[in-house]
């Protein structure tokens, strides 16, 4: 409906602006470079045909008007040529086919033709000049115009129909010759006249050998004949009656034809036309406008935790955590534990992540291999579902071919993510190399509490040692009835395991805070992944469908 409007906008305006129609057509080239990767090749083929045909038909000669003569066998539009050139340059049968090559009249100097017949593909020795002395300026209405005969387009070659097909693409305009026994023939109105729909500004029909019927039926036939062409879309179009029969039969048409010489407005009508067609057509491949993913978008989020999922972020904090723990009992437990401790491995350094300390080289954590196990079969199908859920978000209400790219493009840098996911890991600051004063506090305590316990144990045994060996009795000072040593001893030992329990609960907190710094960061880390391995790609296609629709609006815009 939308084009329709447009077409019948432009009728009325009557002329169609060159310099309007170049930038259009620049608008429709710009289109394809920013749709190429994204969409498939095969539907863009017409406008890349559009692009090329159009600017080689406006760079070799806005001074001449192709027009061709199509029909089928027995239509008599060979004889039309002939009437019209007031010639006998095709020739005139009754076999089938009875038109086999394109023959073509060049009303002028046939210099300034000749590139354009060569574009055409008229062979040389088909091409004929209506110029003569003897005429005077009885063809110089016509000067510029020139005239081709093609092949029956029902031929039983099937060359012939090839070449009518591709010579109905590069004419400016096209004058359908029917006869009064084959007007209604369904193969010519659906596979041709339907077609030339969006084109009714360059597109006359002709109902020639007007002779073969009683004059009374002339009005009727011609009457049936515009409600065919109406119901082709081809409402409006012009509708003549001839006969080469009367000299003066093709009179109507040879005035229709020097008015379209005179105006000069055939080619850039037809290749509006083809603009007007190829824009319609990738109008219905680009769809509505589409907004980029947010970053609080549902799928962005679930997109997160399925990479910190597959890259083994819950893994990581699982071991800072455990690592937490381990290192701060080994720093704050009792002394003679602490070597014990030691012995067992770091949860952390299992996994070699290289933990970031002041003046480190960053570039070297982030070369760093680590030990994280790989992601678990439903790790992988989580992530595809999340990468598939980004692209139907992404492309939510356009047509198919987009969804399509915002896929590929959600994919296209999948091989990358493993080595990203661990580069990410190994890059994040856990937080684990920060100094702990608290805990060298707690490790003095229990230090002095260690020796206090020593010292008292070293003075029983010794006080045990002088008895046994009969030497005088060692007195140890007393705490009202409880000896020094004894004190120091007993004291000592409760000291370290009151500190040690209330340590505990303190060591428990602080893990879980260093935890969950950890898997901020981590998730910030994997998220940045995310953003340029998933989401920029996606975001790329997203832009580049916004970048087609504008330079559409300008394709459209007459």
């Amino acid at each position: 409906m939308g084009g329709r409007l447009r077409e019948a906008l432009r009728i009325a305006d009557g002329r169609v602006d060159a310099d309007q129609l170049v930038a259009r057509l620049e608008a429709v080239r710009r289109f394809l470079g920013i749709v190429d990767g994204h969409l498939p090749d095969t539907p863009l083929v017409p406008a890349r045909t559009v692009v090329e045909r159009a600017g080689t038909r406006l760079a070799l000669s806005r001074d001449h008007t192709v027009v061709a003569l199509a029909g089928a066998t027995g239509s008599g539009k060979s004889s039309l040529f002939n009437a019209m050139a007031r010639m006998d340059l095709s020739p005139v049968g009754v076999r089938r086919p009875t038109t086999g090559v394109t023959h073509a009249c060049v009303w002028g100097p046939l210099d300034g033709g000749t590139r354009l017949l060569d574009w055409l593909g008229v062979l040389p020795r088909h091409r004929f000049v209506r110029e003569s002395l003897l005429d005077g300026d009885d063809e110089s209405t016509l000067h510029g115009l020139i005239l081709l005969d093609l092949p029956d387009f029902d031929s039983v070659q099937h060359s012939h129909r090839l070449e009518v097909d591709r010579l109905l693409g590069l004419v400016d305009l096209v004058v359908w010759v029917v006869d009064p026994q084959k007007y209604a023939d369904r193969v010519m109105h659906r596979s041709y006249l339907r077609e030339f729909h969006r084109h009714r500004d360059v597109t006359v029909v002709v109902l020639n050998q007007t002779d073969r019927l009683p004059p009374a039926e002339v009005p009727r036939v011609l009457a049936d004949l515009r409600r065919l062409l109406d119901a082709d879309g081809l409402d409006g179009v012009p509708l003549l009656a001839t006969t080469v029969a009367d000299p003066d039969g093709p009179e109507r048409l040879r005035s229709a034809l020097e008015r379209t010489v005179a105006e000069r407005q055939a080619a850039l009508r037809r290749l509006s036309g083809d603009v007007d067609a190829v824009v319609d057509a990738l109008d219905d491949m680009v769809g509505a406008p589409r907004t980029a993913l947010a970053p609080d978008d549902p799928a962005v989020a679930a997109l997160d935790r399925a990479l910190c999922a597959a890259a083994g972020v819950p893994t990581v904090v699982e071991a800072v955590e455990q690592a937490y723990r381990h290192r701060a009992a080994a720093a704050t437990g009792w002394p003679l534990m602490r070597l014990w401790r030691r012995l067992r491995a770091d949860p952390l350094r299992r996994l070699h992540l290289p933990e970031r300390r002041a003046g480190g080289d960053p570039e070297e954590n982030l070369l760093a291999a680590t030990s994280v196990p790989e992601p678990s079969a439903a790790d992988k199908s989580a992530l595809a579902l999340a990468l598939r859920t980004v692209a139907e978000r992404a492309g939510a209400g356009l047509p198919n071919a987009w969804p399509d790219a915002m896929a590929a493009a959600a994919r296209s840098r999948l091989g990358d993510l493993p080595d990203a996911l661990d580069g990410a890991l190994a890059g994040t600051d856990l937080g684990m190399d920060r100094p702990r004063t608290w805990w060298r506090l707690v490790g003095g305590v229990q230090w002095l509490v260690t020796l206090a316990a020593v010292a008292g144990l070293g003075w029983l045994v010794l006080g045990y040692g002088m008895r046994a060996l009969g030497l005088p009795e060692l007195r140890h000072p007393m705490v009202g009835e409880v000896p020094v040593p004894t004190l120091l001893l007993l004291g000592g030992l409760l000291a370290g395991l009151l500190v040690a329990a209330l340590t505990r609960p303190l060591v428990r907190w602080a893990a879980r805070r260093v935890r969950q710094r950890a898997e901020t960061q981590l998730v910030r880390a994997v998220a940045s992944v995310g953003e340029q391995h998933v989401l920029a790609p996606v975001r790329t296609v997203i832009a580049a469908h916004a970048d087609a629709r504008t330079v559409l609006e300008v394709a459209r815009h007459r």
